[in-house]
């Protein structure tokens, strides 16, 4: 979430999503942010990268072998993205030496071979430099060149909104996961990497030791990371839905005991997190969480951690109500993001809502599991203080433009109104449930979900994400009271705008079928106190 209005960015973590709605958009970002014919015609399978790092040039080299399946015999030339000052060296397919053409970030490779439909194919591309340093991970990518307390060197890299591109070659495109990766990364022999998946094995050359870690679920481009630092690790066997899983923790060696202590609430998110959404997407590679130089983020199956080992968000409540400190806003959010933006991911950036929203209300459902429901419906009205309403939630399409930060809270406080509406809270989790089985491991976009959401909750919820997602307003109830008759209707809502909303009417509970018209019910004589639940994210206005 690089970017955000500086009050926002302050208190806010986990992406690195660009937006701007004024802005006017360049080549370039259409060719980041579209699938152009230069990437529709194949698909990604298999990333084989190895990369070395040299802390003290702050630099790397490396090769990427990409591994992809030819959809359409339409094209001979393939797109790849790779950011400057890093230079493309040599493109290779089948020993024979490609040559390529360069607009900005985007390469255009010429192939030689013909690309049979149907055909695997395999892509070396080396690449060499000193990679952008992040100014302020994770919301500024790049790498973080930068040294533990004990004068060690810490590195890590984190990408989201920047895109990986920044330090190595590859599709950097949301719409197409690679399905397997591994990752053979060389550095300094007193130091470790951590990356994703499993490690498989460690060889020592001479000065420096090469991790081979491997990944058998798909992955999106900006879960892909390196964590290079003096670690030590500690882990325990999870006994979850689908079986063992193995949580493993890489912590610096001078903070292994905070670590023991603080990281008791992995398995106590896994536990909230499988109740609600199902089984953890990635038992095939584990879970880990890895200290960080930085705040924190999502890497996939290897969670970076940088909180300080205490409760709340750097040890602040982001609500303001004491629910916050209940627990490590960093394990439990950036773990949050295992089911919603890495086994679930947005084709589009445009619609990140779908992993911030899900993911800042997965906050939420953590304090439902284990504190209560009551905890959790003020926690999530506590953040609304913290809602600009200044630019929509969905950014524009095909030009790599998230929409603003309102997708943590005013999303999460938006889910939980649609909790709300629904007055069912086992067919919501066999819904939020749903959407982990029904689009497992699968690239979504708005409109699949808010369909799939309408659908299982039986509620026509279009209009409700239409004033949400796509306008700054927040509806106000207007009502008046004369006798025996309650008149009421909503205002600044989109025209088609309609929901359910409970209110108790000295006591008695009475479900209006609102819209933006004024409409009329009959109530006892002389009633007076109208009361309409937090719950609902909206503004109430007596006339």
């Amino acid at each position: 979430m690089n970017r955000f209005l500086k009050q926002v960015s302050l208190i806010l973590l986990m992406c690195s999503c660009t937006f701007s709605f004024a802005q006017t958009f360049t080549r370039q970002d259409t060719l980041r942010g579209s699938i152009t014919p230069q990437r529709a015609w194949w698909d990604l399978t298999h990333y084989d990268l190895s990369v070395a790092v040299f802390p003290e040039s702050q630099s790397i080299s490396g090769t990427n072998i990409m591994q992809y399946t030819v959809l359409e015999e339409v094209d001979k030339t393939l797109q790849i993205d790779l950011q400057s000052p890093l230079v493309i060296e040599r493109v290779t397919q089948n020993g024979k030496d490609l040559s390529w053409t360069s607009e900005g970030s985007a390469h255009f490779i010429s192939l030689k071979a013909k690309q049979k439909k149907g055909s695997s194919q395999k892509l070396s591309i080396t690449w060499k430099g000193k990679p952008k340093a992040a100014e302020n991970a994770p919301w500024d990518g790049g790498f973080s060149w930068s040294k533990d307390s004990k004068g060690h060197h810490f590195i890590a890299t984190s990408n989201q909104g920047i895109g990986s591109s920044v330090w190595w070659p590859n599709k950097d495109h949301s719409y197409d996961e690679v399905d397997s990766l591994d990752m053979h990364i060389t550095v300094p022999k007193d130091l470790v990497d951590v990356s994703n998946g499993r490690l498989i094995g460690i060889t020592e050359q001479g000065q420096t030791k090469t991790y081979h870690w491997t990944v058998k679920n798909p992955i999106n481009n900006y879960g892909i990371n390196l964590n290079i630092g003096n670690y030590v690790n500690f882990s325990e066997v999870y006994l979850g839905e689908n079986g063992p899983l193995d949580m493993d923790y890489w912590v610096l060696e001078h903070n292994l005991e905070k670590a023991k202590k603080q990281f008791q609430q992995a398995p106590m998110m896994m536990r909230a997190f499988e109740y609600w959404f199902g089984p953890y997407p990635f038992y095939e590679d584990s879970f880990k969480l890895v200290e960080a130089p930085y705040l924190g983020m999502e890497h996939q199956s290897s969670v970076t951690y940088g909180n300080g080992y205490a409760n709340g968000y750097r040890g602040k409540d982001l609500s303001g109500t004491g629910e916050g400190l209940k627990f490590d806003f960093i394990i439990i959010h950036e773990s949050g993001h295992e089911w919603f933006a890495n086994n679930i991911t947005n084709k589009d950036v445009a619609d990140m809502w779908i992993h911030e929203s899900f993911t800042n209300y997965s906050e939420n459902l953590f304090l439902d599991y284990h504190y209560g429901k009551k905890s959790a419906a003020q926690y999530v009205i506590g953040t609304r203080k913290n809602v600009q309403n200044k630019s929509t939630i969905i950014g524009q399409y095909d030009v790599h433009s998230s929409g603003s930060g309102d997708m943590y809270y005013k999303g999460g406080n938006m889910l939980h109104m649609i909790r709300t509406i629904v007055n069912d809270d086992e067919l919501w989790r066999q819904t939020l449930r749903g959407l982990n089985k029904d689009f497992y491991h699968d690239i979504v976009t708005t409109q699949q979900v808010e369909d799939y959401l309408s659908k299982h909750l039986k509620v026509d919820l279009s209009s409700i994400f239409d004033q949400y997602l796509r306008t700054t307003q927040i509806p106000t109830f207007e009502y008046r009271l004369d006798k025996n008759t309650l008149s009421y209707r909503f205002i600044d809502v989109v025209d088609h705008f309609k929901m359910p909303l409970r209110v108790a009417l000295d006591g008695v509970t009475h479900t209006l079928q609102t819209t933006n018209e004024w409409q009329e019910v009959t109530i006892p004589q002389d009633s007076s106190i109208v009361v309409i639940p937090e719950d609902y994210y909206i503004q109430v206005e007596k006339k």
